[in-house]
Protein backbone atom coordinates (compact mmCIF):
# COMPACT_ATOMS: atom_id res chain seq x y z
CA UNK A 1 0.00 0.00 0.00
CA UNK A 2 1.25 2.89 -1.31
CA UNK A 3 -0.87 6.05 -0.25
CA UNK A 4 -0.99 7.98 2.70
CA UNK A 5 -4.21 6.31 4.93
CA UNK A 6 -6.81 9.18 5.15
CA UNK A 7 -8.28 8.94 8.86
CA UNK A 8 -11.26 10.65 10.83
CA UNK A 9 -10.93 12.96 13.63
CA UNK A 10 -8.84 11.34 16.51
CA UNK A 11 -9.58 9.57 18.51
CA UNK A 12 -8.79 6.05 17.11
CA UNK A 13 -6.26 3.56 17.55
CA UNK A 14 -3.25 2.70 15.55
CA UNK A 15 -1.95 -1.02 15.49
CA UNK A 16 1.74 -0.39 14.64
CA UNK A 17 3.59 -3.83 13.77
CA UNK A 18 7.10 -3.19 13.41
CA UNK A 19 9.17 -6.58 12.00
CA UNK A 20 12.46 -8.54 10.54
CA UNK A 21 12.07 -10.85 7.92
CA UNK A 22 13.11 -14.42 7.96
CA UNK A 23 14.85 -15.42 5.13
CA UNK A 24 11.61 -17.36 4.14
CA UNK A 25 9.60 -15.58 2.00
CA UNK A 26 7.61 -18.10 0.12
CA UNK A 27 4.40 -16.92 -0.11
CA UNK A 28 4.35 -13.48 2.43
CA UNK A 29 3.95 -10.94 -0.25
CA UNK A 30 0.62 -13.30 -0.97
CA UNK A 31 -0.37 -13.30 2.47
CA UNK A 32 0.10 -9.79 3.57
CA UNK A 33 -2.10 -8.83 -0.12
CA UNK A 34 -5.12 -11.30 1.13
CA UNK A 35 -4.83 -9.90 5.10
CA UNK A 36 -4.99 -5.84 4.20
CA UNK A 37 -7.90 -6.87 1.65
CA UNK A 38 -9.54 -9.07 4.60
CA UNK A 39 -8.81 -6.18 7.29
CA UNK A 40 -10.63 -3.86 5.14
CA UNK A 41 -13.73 -5.15 5.27
CA UNK A 42 -14.14 -5.65 9.28
CA UNK A 43 -15.89 -3.88 11.11
CA UNK A 44 -13.74 -0.26 12.46
CA UNK A 45 -11.27 -0.88 9.82
CA UNK A 46 -10.28 2.93 9.01
CA UNK A 47 -7.14 2.24 6.70
CA UNK A 48 -3.53 1.15 6.46
CA UNK A 49 0.25 2.50 5.57
CA UNK A 50 3.11 0.20 5.06
CA UNK A 51 6.39 0.51 4.47
CA UNK A 52 9.20 -2.29 4.28
CA UNK A 53 13.02 -1.90 3.93
CA UNK A 54 15.27 -3.76 6.73
CA UNK A 55 12.57 -3.61 8.82
CA UNK A 56 9.16 -3.27 8.04
CA UNK A 57 6.48 -1.49 9.31
CA UNK A 58 2.56 -1.53 9.03
CA UNK A 59 0.51 0.57 10.93
CA UNK A 60 -3.38 0.11 11.03
CA UNK A 61 -6.28 2.12 11.79
CA UNK A 62 -9.06 1.30 13.60
CA UNK A 63 -12.34 3.13 15.26
CA UNK A 64 -11.50 1.75 18.65
CA UNK A 65 -9.41 -0.51 20.67
CA UNK A 66 -12.39 -3.33 20.87
CA UNK A 67 -12.44 -2.98 16.65
CA UNK A 68 -8.39 -3.60 16.55
CA UNK A 69 -8.85 -7.09 19.26
CA UNK A 70 -11.50 -8.05 17.00
CA UNK A 71 -9.52 -8.32 14.25
CA UNK A 72 -6.29 -9.71 15.77
CA UNK A 73 -9.42 -12.85 16.61
CA UNK A 74 -10.66 -13.34 13.09
CA UNK A 75 -9.76 -16.66 12.38
CA UNK A 76 -8.02 -16.05 8.75
CA UNK A 77 -5.78 -13.45 10.66
CA UNK A 78 -4.93 -16.04 13.26
CA UNK A 79 -3.54 -18.31 10.47
CA UNK A 80 -1.54 -15.77 9.23
CA UNK A 81 -0.02 -14.71 12.47
CA UNK A 82 0.84 -18.29 13.37
CA UNK A 83 2.28 -18.93 9.54
CA UNK A 84 4.27 -15.52 10.81
CA UNK A 85 5.89 -16.63 14.03
CA UNK A 86 6.82 -19.80 12.01
CA UNK A 87 7.89 -19.30 8.96
CA UNK A 88 8.10 -15.39 7.98
CA UNK A 89 9.32 -12.85 11.06
CA UNK A 90 12.68 -13.03 12.39
CA UNK A 91 11.20 -10.72 14.93
CA UNK A 92 7.93 -8.63 15.39
CA UNK A 93 7.02 -5.99 17.84
CA UNK A 94 3.08 -4.88 17.97
CA UNK A 95 2.16 -1.52 19.86
CA UNK A 96 -1.32 -0.51 19.92
CA UNK A 97 -1.80 3.33 20.50
CA UNK A 98 -4.61 5.74 21.12
CA UNK A 99 -4.26 8.66 18.27
CA UNK A 100 -4.73 11.66 20.15
CA UNK A 101 -4.00 14.41 17.27
CA UNK A 102 -3.05 14.34 13.81
CA UNK A 103 -2.35 16.92 11.13
CA UNK A 104 -0.42 17.03 7.78
CA UNK A 105 -0.25 18.52 3.90
CA UNK A 106 -1.45 17.07 1.15
CA UNK A 107 -0.52 17.25 -2.19
CA UNK A 108 -2.82 19.05 -4.41
CA UNK A 109 -2.40 16.46 -7.07
CA UNK A 110 -3.53 13.61 -4.69
CA UNK A 111 -7.53 15.25 -4.54
CA UNK A 112 -8.40 16.70 -1.39
CA UNK A 113 -7.15 15.10 1.97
Amino acid sequence: MSSIAETPEPPYTAVIFTSRLSGDHDGYSAMATVMEQLAATQPGYLGIESAREQIGITVSYWRSAADARAWKAVAEHQIAQRLGRQRWYQAYRIRVATVEREYGHADPSEGSG
